[in-house]
């Protein structure tokens, strides 16, 4: 990407971020668990979801290591008590799933307008010589911002989304694993992150492909 789809990149995967702790928030309200409404995380309002280092601190750092070619970001993460929702095994992972379906249902929103404003096409490499040229290429980085959110955070690595899945699926004999996730999941993710993350690529791009069609 050039400096300003970056840039755009940047200021969509914010907001994408907000909506994404929201939808853990109110998530977890409707399961029974009221601490992110307590807290005043149950809102859209970015003040309340910007977290210096993964929403200002991290993107910049990606940037410079990157040679300007990646950007990630996130929001601070919405508290909630799991031992305030209604299941005790199923809960947390609804909750924990509620941020990637939002992310999803964004792109698959932003991908249907690709369909009607360019149907057929490839949104990546249209050209910028009409203005629905650049709204599809403005909306296929709104879809792959969201889908790269969704996709990472279901990585099964704490405090991922994904991991909050695995451990409800995880017999009860594997309790060892999960102490050991839990423990150093930080340090997994860091590697995973600088070492591992072409690994989830592919399933990015074939989302993509998927929604926007035409590919």
């Amino acid at each position: 990407m050039d400096l300003l789809s970056l840039i755009f990149f940047f200021l969509v995967i914010v907001p994408s971020s907000i909506i994404h702790e929201f939808a853990h928030g109110y998530a977890a309200f409707i399961l029974g668990d009221p601490t992110a409404k307590y807290a005043g995380r149950l809102t859209l309002n970015p003040m309340a979801h910007i977290d210096r280092w993964g929403t200002i601190i991290l993107p910049i750092f990606l940037y410079v290591i990157s040679g300007g070619s990646f950007i990630f970001a996130y929001a601070k993460p919405v508290p909630y008590n799991p031992y305030n929702l209604k299941n005790p095994k199923w809960g947390p992972a609804l909750v924990g799933a509620a941020g990637p379906i939002s992310n999803l249902l964004v792109a698959g929103i932003f991908a249907f307008f690709i369909r009607i404003v360019a149907p057929g096409t490839n949104p990546l490499v249209v050209s910028a010589s009409s203005y629905a040229s650049i709204l599809t290429s403005l909306f296929a980085i709104i879809v792959y911002a969201n889908i790269l959110l969704a996709v990472f955070n279901l990585v099964p690595i704490p405090p991922l989304d994904g991991s909050k899945i695995l451990f409800a699926l995880l017999p009860d004999r594997y309790y060892r694993l999960r102490f050991f996730l839990e423990r150093n999941g930080f340090f997994i993710l860091l590697f995973f992150i600088f070492f591992a993350f072409e690994l989830i690529q592919p399933i990015i791009s074939w989302l993509f492909n998927l929604l926007v069609g035409g590919i």
